[in-house]
C-alpha cells in the first residue's frame, strides 16, 4: 500500500479518547468492547461481526483467557488463538451482563437482530472516529495500533516479527511489515547510537 492509504494508528491519547466518547454512547458496553476487540485483540470487522461466545469461552462457559478464532470468522484460513488483553476480557465480561433478552450466539449483536455484519462495524468505527475529528482513521486504525505496539514490544518478551505475524493472521510476514507504522523517533535514537 502507498504512503497515505493505509488506515492511521492511534496514539493512547487518541485510544482513551474514543473510550471516553463511547462511554457516551447509546450502547456503551457494546461499544467499548467492539473498539477494544479491534485495538486490544487486532480483530478485523468481519471477525468483530463474526465472533461467536463459543469462540470467547471456555470449557465451562466462562470468558477464556484467549480467543478462539475460527477460520470461518476470520479472513481465509487465519483463524487464530489471541490471548485476551485484560480489558479486552473485562468488557467481555461487563458486556455480557447486559445482554437482557436470549442470548444469540454471536457476540456483537443489533437491536432489531442477532448478529451484526461487517460492514455495520465498519460504519460504526467512521462515525465514531468522524465524531472525534480523527481523520484517517477506519475499522482498522484499531488493529494496526494493535500490530504496531504487537511489534514494537515482541522481542522484549523473547518473541519474533513471526509471533505478530500469527497474532494478526496474516500468512505473510511482509503483510505483517507493512501494517508497523514507522517511528521517526526510533530511527534517529538507533542512529544515533551507530
Amino acid at each position: 500500500m502507498g504512503l497515505g492509504k493505509q488506515a492511521k494508528t492511534l496514539s493512547k491519547g487518541q485510544a482513551e479518547a474514543v473510550l471516553a466518547y463511547l462511554a457516551t454512547t447509546r450502547y456503551p458496553e457494546r461499544n467499548r468492547l467492539i473498539f477494544l476487540l479491534s485495538a486490544k485483540a487486532g480483530l478485523r470487522a468481519k471477525e468483530i461481526a463474526c465472533l461467536t461466545w463459543r469462540m470467547t469461552n471456555d470449557a465451562s462457559g466462562d470468558i477464556a483467557q484467549a480467543i478462539c478464532l475460527f477460520d470461518i470468522a476470520s479472513k481465509g484460513k487465519s483463524g487464530r488463538t489471541i490471548p485476551l488483553h485484560p480489558d479486552a476480557r473485562s468488557a467481555l465480561i461487563e458486556y455480557r451482563k447486559t445482554i437482557t433478552r436470549r442470548m444469540s450466539e454471536y457476540v456483537i449483536v443489533t437491536e432489531r437482530g442477532s448478529r451484526t455484519s461487517a460492514q455495520a462495524i465498519v460504519n460504526m468505527f467512521q462515525r465514531w472516529y468522524r465524531h472525534l475529528g480523527f481523520y484517517g482513521c477506519s475499522s482498522h486504525s484499531g488493529r494496526r495500533t494493535f500490530i504496531t505496539g504487537a511489534a514494537r514490544k515482541i522481542s522484549s518478551v523473547g518473541g519474533s516479527l513471526r509471533d505478530v505475524q500469527i497474532l494478526a493472521g496474516h500468512s505473510n510476514l511482509r503483510t505483517t511489515q507493512r501494517y508497523i507504522e514507522q517511528d521517526a523517533d526510533a530511527q534517529r535514537k538507533v542512529v544515533q547510537q551507530l
